[in-house]
């Protein structure tokens, strides 16, 4: 396995973390601190507002897991899917992330494209 396949399926850890605490401390091991995440709905930059935006993620989906689909990576770069649903049930979000890494190990940036979503979502 890769090091930029183990930190995206970190990265995927950290939007199931339901614990703020645990979550907020696997935020700063996973990003840079100035690392910038951008989808069709948020486009934030630093930890605090990662924090924020995959907290209210959760909110909004209560109970929903995210599981992760192929990784493809090269240089520093990762593309991959994922789906967001209830654990053992149909994925009701659909996505792909493309994710860039630094010489530090970390997620610089992602950026991320939603394929399904539901209705009023």
């Amino acid at each position: 396995m890769s090091d930029i396949q183990y930190l995206v399926e970190r990265y995927i850890a950290v939007w199931n973390e339901t614990d703020a605490a645990a979550r907020r401390q696997q935020i700063d091991e996973v990003f840079a601190a100035d690392a910038r995440y951008t989808d069709p709905l948020a486009d934030v930059t630093g930890p605090d507002a990662l924090d924020a935006v995959i907290g209210a993620v959760q909110a909004q989906f209560p109970g929903f897991v995210f599981t992760l689909g192929p990784v493809d990576t090269h240089h520093h770069i990762a593309r991959f899917t994922w789906e967001l649903g209830p654990a053992g049930g149909e994925s009701l979000v659909v996505g792909f992330d493309v994710a860039e890494t630094g010489d530090d190990g970390r997620i610089h940036s992602v950026l991320g494209f939603l394929d399904k979503v539901p209705a009023g979502a």
